[in-house]
């Protein structure tokens, strides 16, 4: 993934957020409805998040097969970061973090050779349980990891917000900040997605306790004052037999 300004950044969080925001009831009965077993889309540097979204070129055969077969359904692909040290094990099944976000298409565009352009959609994130080999590409049992966000925590996400974006203009002096009517956790979800950040930091940030400490882990890498959190811990190796090829650029 190439990175992005802060300036692009703060630019981009208005259209993520807008484009979640139109999407917000349909995600959280998404949340009451991801399937047991959905496809998992294993990269080493794209993490995605609720409330965000995230363009993917789709080339090889596999994960061809895999957008084929959810466009036929619900359309549901959940993606997942490759554990570190990955590259040895890269054309086989390598580990993969045990937590990820679940994503729906909303656009698609079918190539003639097969290949695809899609968009994803955060709905929730999820924990994987398992693996089921039965199909080309990787498939997953997963439980539902909904962020649920009461009125009693409003307060503090918001204050969360703000220092954030407080860190966002002392890096980025006259930026543009995001829109106040854009909900608080849009916008800590779209700037996790889009700030220039490691793929483990990324990780960090979606396995936050929610969109409050979200933010506050972000603020900190933006102030020079983040260290690392516990990430989960890695899968057991799954079982050999599926080759896993990059789908993205």
């Amino acid at each position: 993934m190439k990175p992005v300004t802060l300036g692009c950044a703060i630019a981009l969080i208005s259209i993520l957020s807008a484009a979640g925001s139109s999407a917000a009831q349909s995600d959280q009965d998404a949340v009451m409805t991801l399937p047991d077993t959905i496809p998992i889309f294993p990269l080493q540097d794209v993490v995605l998040f609720p409330n965000s979204t995230v363009p993917l070129h789709i080339f090889e055969p596999r994960y061809r097969a895999m957008v084929a077969d959810a466009l036929e359904g619900d359309s549901i692909i959940g993606m997942i970061l490759l554990q570190p040290g990955h590259e040895a094990e890269y054309e086989g099944r390598p580990p993969i973090f045990a937590i990820g976000c679940a994503g729906v298409i909303i656009a698609v565009e079918e190539f003639p050779d097969g290949r695809y352009n899609i968009v994803l959609e955060g709905l929730v994130k999820f924990r994987v349980l398992g693996e089921d080999a039965s199909r080309s590409y990787r498939l997953a049992g997963v439980e539902a990891l909904p962020e649920v966000i009461e009125a009693s925590d409003r307060p503090l996400l918001n204050q969360r917000r703000q220092q954030l974006e407080r860190a966002l203009l002392s890096v980025s002096p006259g930026g543009q900040l995001p829109s106040s009517d854009l909900p608080d956790e849009e916008v800590v979800d779209g700037l996790s997605a889009v700030l220039p950040l490691e793929p483990a930091q990324r990780q960090e940030l979606l396995e936050a306790d929610g969109p409050a400490e979200r933010a506050l882990r972000l603020t900190r890498y933006l102030t020079g004052g983040g260290r690392r959190a516990a990430l989960s811990p890695p899968l057991p190796h799954p079982p050999s037999g599926s080759s896993n090829g990059k789908g993205a650029s």
